[in-house]
């Protein structure tokens, strides 16, 4: 019997002739000499290639040095005032008058009818009652600006100090006053993390400086951004120029309280006239108030406000007068001085409010 074929296990045979080649020489070229290129020269001294310009010469620099440099806004010092105290004296009297009104009123109305006089005591009641509230209100915002100069001005004092544990109690009363800013959750870890590790005063007040208030200053330069680019816009376009003035004047007012409230002030109506009587006396002070062509000529550079329309110019420089005033704004309402960020000027805002705008060489302005 035929015994059935098994296929060949392992691997398959070679295709080539001789599996086993034999060793064989081989002829081999020499390298042709490499010329030397560029990219591999020799190294060598620039030294005499660099040519240092001077600063005044630079234009660069001088064209950063030629933006005008807003001042440091600060809350007017409140001293005694003969004003003040007139004021006091004929309000004093006032209420007098008014109580003594009020009670020859209630019993009046008892002599009338009892309802009638238990009506108006109610009315009266209700009416303190009210008054109370708001006065409270009112205080309670006034003690909120004060705190933030208070605060302005402790931070200042523990760094030229550098005594850490006053450092610490500003950082404390910082974190406390932002801590309703969703913006400053990730900063407050930060803060508790590595607080305990600075021992040095002003690195302190710097890192929390950066990293409770740069999310908050962003916001701000964005606040006055868009207060300044509607500004603009408006006014460039409006007929009157009383609808210029009513809605500089409502936007202004509607940017301080959004900066006061951004920082924690959020200042009552008492408060708010406060802070915009700081703000334009600021601005009288320094002379940031005048509006003309010296300020398009220093702003926009030489030459070029000339090729503006009368009414685009004015609204450039009503958004850029705007600028101002919201820089002054935070300038009053910021808790902590600028230390470890970069304080804002007119400069970062020229080229949002006239972005198409070209020199003579054709480059863009700002």
């Amino acid at each position: 019997m035929k015994k059935p074929t098994v296929p060949p296990t392992g691997p398959p045979p070679s295709s080539h002739p001789d599996p086993q080649r034999r060793p064989a020489a081989f002829t081999v070229e020499p390298e042709a000499p490499r010329t030397r290129t560029a990219e591999n020269r020799a190294p060598r001294s620039f030294a005499g290639d660099v040519v240092i310009v001077p600063d005044d010469q630079d234009p660069f620099i001088a064209a950063t040095e030629a933006l005008p440099e807003v001042p440091v806004a600060e809350p007017r010092r409140r001293r005694f005032s003969f004003a003040k105290l007139a004021t006091g004296a004929f309000g004093l009297l006032l209420s007098l008058a008014f109580g003594l009104w009020v009670d020859r009123l209630i019993s009046d109305l008892f002599a009338r009818a009892d309802w009638l006089g238990y009506l108006a005591i109610g009315a009266l009641a209700i009416g303190l009652l009210a008054l109370m509230v708001a006065v409270g209100r009112e205080l309670v915002g006034l003690w909120r600006l004060d705190t933030v100069q208070d605060l302005k001005v402790e931070a200042e004092a523990a760094a030229e100090s550098g005594k850490r544990k006053q450092a610490a109690t500003v950082v404390k009363k910082l974190t406390a006053l932002v801590a309703h800013r969703a913006e400053t959750a990730r900063g407050q870890k930060t803060l508790a993390a590595v607080e305990d590790d600075i021992i040095d005063a002003p690195q302190l007040i710097e890192l929390a400086e950066r990293e409770l208030l740069s999310p908050l200053d962003v916001k701000a330069r964005a606040l006055i951004l868009n207060s300044a680019k509607r500004v603009s816009v408006v006014t460039a376009v409006s007929p009157r120029a009383v609808v210029d003035l009513a809605y500089v004047l409502f936007e202004v007012v509607r940017l301080v309280r959004s900066m006061a409230d951004l920082y924690g002030g959020r200042p009552g109506s008492l408060g708010m006239l406060r802070l915009l009587r700081d703000v334009f006396a600021h601005l009288a002070v320094t002379g940031s108030i005048a509006i003309g062509d010296g300020l398009a000529q220093q702003v926009l550079g030489h030459g070029l406000a000339a090729r503006l329309s009368t009414r685009l110019g004015e609204g450039v420089i009503n958004g850029l007068m705007t600028a101002r005033i919201g820089i002054a704004a935070m300038d009053l309402c910021r808790p902590l001085p600028f230390r470890a960020a970069k304080r804002p000027g007119i400069g970062d805002f020229i080229g949002d409010l006239t972005p198409s705008m070209k020199g003579k060489d054709g480059t863009k302005t700002g």
